[in-house]
């Protein structure tokens, strides 16, 4: 029986959710011959989990000068597995300096998860780009890739929460905390006064998890003195992680794999987790009943009940996992019946753990996880409802976040105050719970700005009321503002979207300004503008324009030819190209065809292609120059097919009629 004592709940349940079974592939071969029976015994240790014990023996072999690939990924992991990220950082480094060669690249992850914990950020993003160079697909590479100023956000999303230690821990283990119906915390504890060997779990020397509640006192942050759950619930196996319905008279709730006073493995005799139900029969809990998409071949964990009961969320590594543990839900029927499980997707879930799922009121899963970027360790991770399911997941700062493992977090929405677990230096035990109360909403959107000051072109005068358009790429107007006295304007703009900022002013000509926002977090896009007055030179004070108008004659252009064999804007075209742009600053939803004409020298192929090359030339140069948004213009190229004079083939013609049919309209269309 001792051997199935061996896998804790808070092996699973915690930072070791699913590494526990990578070290079953590991094992080790040593030169040194009479070393044999040690390693043999360290290696059942290790095997069976027994981390602590295994490690004493691997540093004393390592310690007399012994040295092999299986020899230092052991005792790295003997320390990343407990959770001891900084003292595994030495045998990595020794791992990945001295057998670089056929490396898995998940020591480079954990090796870099390590550095974090000692604050070694540079370090891990420089291993992080290598674990991307070798793997490549893998998400949580991508997301570092896609996020190398992830240090830059979580500043920016910091300091939104103001936490405080709590009387309730021990020098055991406080984690996993929920809200019960009764104004209590409910969580997990190793608390037992009981130091008898037996009864202490291999894998940390502690003893076993039950689990316990307190009174939320009147300044709704600390708590009373602890009390453990009457009734069935509590056993001489693990129990945590519990989420109880709104009546209070359901709970969910995690243990071993331990139903009708049996205790189950999977097929290499490993106990792993289920999710259970219990009810609340006169102040005690009975009924116990394991959940039906539970297996002895698979964990299935933490589970956290929506606020109308109809979904409960949960941590698994059942099969249609991504990656070493997922976050599910699953539809609760009624009746004990429950739907399919349903993994969340790949917004939420990483090749890496993602665990300990919370579902607040309001439909916000906060979750913890290793494989998107963060601190170090298990950071707390954020994710709002959209459309689709949920929206990608922000990270929510220090200090709640930390370099360390940082989890189980829960949020009273209506008080601002909850509560989360962490192995952070200062604690009282090896994982103690925190009160929070948050001061500021935190950043669940990717929100970028657009601002400017709005000037005369030609004084540098700032202008005062102008009226400011920002549109999207389709035309439709997205919001408007009009400069202050300071001749100021500010949009909030979306990340990745192409805008049109529209600048209006009596006596002035509109102009439409082009941008693009990018995918950094709180960035300001500084958009200065500057409106040219309109002047009878330039253009005349009104202009009548129809559809299927050449712009060229209605505005009495000079012609714009090119020379021959050519597509380059001549410094003579230029200027009344600048005129065209003018038209269309003044009139904002005016779009024209632009129609490319060359003459009828060489053949008709290349006609058409030089017509092409001088289409495109024209359009270049309104977009770029002109900041005209290219949806308002479209291009035909005609080659020779429209010539306006005899010049046809074979026909003497001088090289200005020839010239003549080299030529641009400006067609306007709807």
């Amino acid at each position: 029986m001792e051997k199935y004592l061996l896998v804790s709940i808070r092996t699973i349940t915690k930072r070791n959710f699913f590494s526990l079974f990578l070290a079953l592939l590991f094992s080790l071969k040593l030169c040194s011959q009479n070393q044999d029976s040690r390693i043999t015994k360290a290696d059942e240790s290790f095997n069976a989990f027994a981390y602590v014990d295994a490690r004493a023996i691997y540093l004393d072999v390592a310690q007399k000068g012994y040295s092999s690939s299986n020899l230092y990924s052991k005792l790295a992991d003997s320390y990343y597995f407990t959770g001891d990220l900084e003292d595994s950082v030495q045998w990595y480094e020794k791992l990945i300096q001295t057998y670089p060669q056929d490396l898995n690249p998940e020591y480079l992850f954990r090796y870099a998860q390590s550095l974090k914990s000692v604050e070694r950020y540079s370090e891990a993003d420089t291993i992080m780009d290598q674990f991307y160079a070798i793997t490549g697909n893998d998400k949580r590479a991508k997301s570092f890739i896609e996020k190398r100023n992830y240090l830059d956000f979580i500043e920016m999303q910091s300091g939104k929460f103001d936490i405080f230690p709590l009387s309730i821990n021990s020098k055991n283990s406080e984690y996993a905390p929920s809200f019960n119906n009764k104004n209590q915390i409910v969580f997990a504890s190793s608390r037992s006064k009981n130091t008898n060997e037996s009864k202490l779990h291999k894998w940390n020397k502690m003893p076993f998890l039950d689990i316990y509640s307190s009174d939320i006192l009147e300044d709704k942050i600390t708590l009373g003195k602890p009390v453990k759950l009457k009734g069935k619930i509590n056993t001489k196996f693990h129990e945590s992680s519990t989420s109880f319905s709104k009546d209070g008279n359901t709970v969910y709730f995690s243990r071993n794999n331990y139903t009708d006073n049996k205790l189950g493995t999977n097929k290499k005799g490993v106990v792993l987790l289920k999710i259970y139900r219990a009810s609340l029969i006169d102040g005690r809990w009975t009924n116990i009943v394991e959940l039906p998409f539970c297996s002895n071949d698979y964990s299935v964990s933490h589970p956290s009940l929506s606020a109308d009961g109809n979904k409960l969320y949960f941590a698994s590594d059942m099969p249609g996992s991504i990656g070493q543990s997922d976050v599910f839900v699953v539809d609760v029927l009624g009746k004990g019946r429950y739907g399919k499980p349903k993994n969340l997707g790949s917004s939420i879930n990483t090749e890496g753990r993602e665990t300990f799922p919370y579902i607040s009121d309001s439909g916000r899963l906060y979750f913890s996880s290793d494989g998107h970027v963060g601190l170090g360790g298990l950071d707390i991770f954020v994710a709002v409802p959209d459309k689709l399911g949920f929206s990608t997941a922000f990270n929510v700062g220090k200090p709640v976040n930390s370099s360390k493992d940082d989890f189980t977090f829960v949020l009273n929405e209506d008080t601002k105050i909850g509560y989360f677990a962490s192995n952070r230096r200062g604690g009282k035990g090896n994982d103690d719970i925190y009160s929070f109360k948050q001061v500021e909403e935190l950043i669940t959107s990717c929100k970028q700005y657009i601002e400017g000051t709005i000037t005369n072109s030609e004084t540098e005068q700032i202008l005062v009321g102008a009226n400011v358009v920002l549109l999207n790429d389709n035309g439709n107007i997205i919001d408007q503002t009009t400069t202050d006295e300071e001749g100021k304007y500010k949009f909030d703009a979306t990340c990745n979207i192409q805008y049109i900022v529209r600048t209006q002013l009596d006596g002035f000509i509109t102009k439409d300004s082009a941008l693009e926002t990018t995918d950094v977090f709180e960035f300001v896009h500084e958009l200065p503008i500057s409106l040219l007055r309109v002047k009878d030179d330039i253009l005349p004070t009104s202009v009548e324009v129809n559809l299927g108008d050449d712009l060229a004659k209605v505005l009495q252009l000079d012609p714009i030819y090119f020379s021959l064999d050519d597509s380059e804007i001549s410094s003579d075209a230029e200027v009344e190209l600048q005129k065209i742009i003018s038209i269309m600053n003044r009139y904002p939803e005016l779009k024209i065809e632009v129609r490319s004409h060359t003459d009828s020298r060489s053949s008709y192929w290349y006609n058409k292609r030089l017509s092409v090359k001088r289409m495109r030339a024209t359009i270049r140069y309104l977009v770029r120059k002109g900041e005209i948004s290219w949806r308002r213009i479209r291009g035909k190229a005609y080659g020779e097919r429209k010539l306006i004079n005899k010049c046809a083939n074979d026909v003497p013609c001088t090289e200005e009629e020839h010239q003549e049919n080299r030529r641009s309209e400006f067609i306007v269309k709807e």
